[in-house]
């Protein structure tokens, strides 16, 4: 870890690798990780509560007063009154790891007084570390990210997610990604959210849109984005209340605008002016009582 990091990015960092230590020795015996099902379709194992155990004891130890919103264990630890809240995806790609196929990673984000400051995510299968401190711009493996030059929709290449889940609807997702295909140079789909962010960060691709998506998919990615120099927001091109969104658009900011017009309601799109930066988040539990797994509450937001 560099000395020049953030005090709390070096701790994420750190949280970060000793789960993703943890992800790795399960992976050299896959058939022998216990598998269960949250809901239909959507697995979880006991190497995700590991990970996620291992996050958040390294985190709450040196801040015990912080809050944790874990995708696992929801709001059961910390402090929920806290304005640090730590937003945690423990293993991003379940399914490709269940499978051993080798796109995965780790998330960490943490969100000041509702606003994304620090973020981390890990891909423990290259050895790929993303980080980045809000106006201190975005790194891989502690070099500068910037996100792609190229400025054409024909010339990019794109990344998404499929649905998978009973009730959503495909058809329109396939018309939606027909739509998208026949005017871009290629389309790709790891099956991991939060990494496909670091990569449109990184400039290997020049844009990323899928539904469907949680706040611990998008809380750490987002930050990547907008610090190496991409936008992010809805499919309309709004930012405004981020992770209160279920659908993600994320891109280069010349990509960014020609994917909202074909992404946007109706085809008609919306101003795609800059995406806010300035997460606005109340992520506390709705109501203001403590239960640890009640909705977040999300502000409006403004841009930077």
């Amino acid at each position: 870890m560099s000395s020049n990091l953030h005090p709390m990015l070096n701790l994420a960092v750190r949280a970060a690798r000793a789960a993703g230590d943890l992800i790795n020795h399960a992976a050299l015996d896959i058939e022998a990780v216990r598998i269960s099902e949250k809901h239909v379709g959507d697995f979880v194992t006991e190497t995700d509560i590991a990970s996620e155990q291992a996050i958040v004891e390294t985190l709450l130890t040196a801040y015990p007063s912080h809050a944790i919103w874990a995708e696992e264990s929801g709001r059961e630890h910390g402090n929920q009154a806290s304005d640090h809240v730590w937003i945690i995806d423990p293993l991003d790609g379940t399914r490709n790891f269940i499978h051993g196929y080798p796109v995965y990673c780790v998330s960490i984000g943490l969100a000041i007084r509702g606003r994304i400051e620090q973020a981390v995510i890990y891909d423990p299968t290259r050895n790929d570390l993303f980080t980045a401190t809000r106006g201190r711009g975005a790194y891989m493996n502690n070099r500068r990210m910037r996100v792609s030059k190229r400025i054409h929709l024909r010339d990019a290449l794109l990344a998404t997610g499929f649905p998978y889940r009973n009730g959503e609807d495909m058809d329109k997702y396939q018309e939606m990604m027909l739509t998208v295909m026949r005017r871009s140079s290629g389309m790709r789909r790891g099956g991991a959210a939060a990494l496909d962010l670091a990569y449109v960060a990184a400039g290997f691709t020049e844009g990323y849109f899928e539904t469907n998506l949680k706040p611990w998919d998008m809380a750490a990615g987002s930050l990547l984005v907008t610090e190496a120099g991409g936008l992010i927001g809805n499919f309309s091109g709004s930012g405004e209340r981020l992770l209160e969104q279920t659908e993600c658009l994320a891109a280069t900011p010349r990509i960014f605008s020609q994917l909202v017009a074909l992404l946007a309601p109706e085809g008609a799109a919306a101003p795609a002016g800059p995406a806010p930066r300035k997460e606005r988040l109340s992520l506390r539990p709705a109501g203001g009582g403590a239960s640890p797994r009640g909705p977040a509450t999300v502000s409006g937001a403004t841009s930077s």
